[in-house]
C-alpha cells in the first residue's frame, strides 16, 4: 500500500488549536514534554485525523510544538513500543499500518478483557455510576446527532474506558486505552463500515443489561458488539478479477 503524505498539521491536539501548538514552557520537564507529543499523536489517530502510513517527519512536528528533535524522537519511540508508529530504518516514521492478523488478534483480546470487565461490573455497579454511563450516552447522541465526527468517535471509544475505570483497575484502563488506539488505526486500514448509530445502540443495551446486573446479557452484548464492529472491517478483501479489471469497456 502507499505511503500516505498527509500533512502533519492534522496531529493539533484539540480543534480550537492554533496554527501552532502552544509552546513548551522551557522549564517543563522532558518527560511532559515527550507525553503531550504522544498524547497529542494518539488523539490524532483515534479520533481519525490521522492515516495510516502517514509519515511522522521528526524537524516538521519539532516545528509544530516548538520542541527538539531529540524529545520528538522519544516520543516517536514510545508510539512504535504501542505499536501506533512504525520506525523504518532510512526512512523515518510513519504511523502504522496494521495487518489482517493484527486486526484479528487485538478485537480476540478485546473480546476477552471487555466479557470479563462487564461480568465482574455487573457485581459491583452502582446506581451512581449508572447515571454516569447514562450521561456519557448522552453525550455520544448529542455528537452524533450533530456530526460531529471527531467528538463522537472520541466518545465511543471512551465509553470502554469508563467501563474499566469504574471496575477500579486502572492497568485494565490503560490497556484498553492501547487497544483502542491500534483499533482505531485498524478501522481506518480496513475501511470499517460498522456505523456509529449502531455502536451507540450497542452501547446502550450493554448499559441496560448492567443496570439489570444482567451479567449474562452484558457478556453476551458485549461480545456481540466487539464481534460487529470486526465483522463490519474489510479483512478479507476478495482478489481482483483481471479479466473485468482490465478488459477494456465497450460502449
Amino acid at each position: 500500500m502507499p505511503r500516505s503524505r498527509a500533512n502533519l498539521k492534522v496531529i493539533r491536539p484539540a480543534p480550537r488549536a492554533t496554527a501552532r501548538a502552544p509552546a513548551v514552557d522551557d522549564d517543563a520537564p522532558a518527560s511532559s514534554t515527550t507525553q503531550r507529543i504522544v498524547e497529542s499523536i494518539t488523539t490524532a489517530i483515534v479520533e481519525r485525523r490521522l492515516m495510516p502510513g502517514t509519515k511522522l517527519a521528526e524537524q516538521k512536528i519539532a516545528d509544530i510544538f516548538e520542541v527538539s528533535r531529540t524529545i520528538v524522537r522519544q516520543a516517536l519511540n514510545q508510539l512504535s513500543r504501542d505499536h501506533l508508529v512504525t520506525l523504518e530504518p532510512a526512512r523515518g516514521a510513519f504511523v502504522a499500518t496494521p495487518s489482517v492478523d493484527e486486526a484479528r488478534q487485538v478485537y480476540e483480546v478485546r473480546a476477552m478483557l471487555e466479557a470479563a470487565l462487564v461480568r465482574q461490573l455487573c457485581a459491583r455497579i452502582t446506581d451512581a455510576q449508572i447515571a454516569e454511563l447514562r450521561a456519557h450516552l448522552r453525550d455520544e447522541r448529542e455528537a452524533i446527532g450533530r456530526t460531529d465526527v471527531p467528538g463522537r468517535t472520541r466518545l465511543l471509544a471512551d465509553f470502554h474506558i469508563v467501563l474499566a475505570r469504574m471496575l477500579g483497575n486502572e492497568v485494565l484502563a490503560r490497556l484498553l486505552t492501547d487497544l483502542l488506539s491500534r483499533s482505531s488505526l485498524i478501522s481506518l486500514m480496513y475501511q470499517s463500515s460498522h456505523s456509529a448509530e449502531a455502536s451507540q445502540d450497542e452501547h446502550v443495551a450493554i448499559v441496560d443489561a448492567l443496570q439489570r446486573r444482567d451479567a449474562r446479557a452484558a457478556v453476551r452484548l458485549m461480545e456481540q458488539h466487539l464481534h460487529s464492529v470486526e465483522r463490519n472491517l474489510r479483512l478479507d478483501p476478495r482478489a481482483p478479477d483481471l479479466e473485468a479489471v482490465l478488459r477494456p469497456s465497450h460502449e
